[in-house]
């Protein structure tokens, strides 16, 4: 018993802080601008992406590279004023 509750706390790691080096080069891998993806030290599971229209392919690219490590993309739509 016990060693199956060691099993499955070994599995809830912590989310780990990307740099934003590390999320511009994400950023810009998926077609987006320097900025657009942040992760806040109090949710450090969120990836937010902040486009005003992101394409199928974008958020498709940051979902994927959420998911690899162990967070999740939320994409959050802004209308920008002209």
């Amino acid at each position: 018993m016990v060693s199956a509750v060691l099993a499955l706390t070994a599995c809830a790691t912590p989310a780990q802080m990307h740099s934003d080096e590390q999320l511009n080069q994400v950023a810009r891998g998926c077609g987006l601008a320097l900025g657009e993806l942040i992760q806040d030290e109090s949710e450090k599971k969120l990836l937010l992406a902040i486009r005003q229209a992101p394409t199928a392919e974008q958020r498709l690219c940051v979902a994927k590279w959420a998911h690899r490590n162990g967070l999740k993309a939320v994409f959050v739509s802004m209308q920008f004023p002209s």
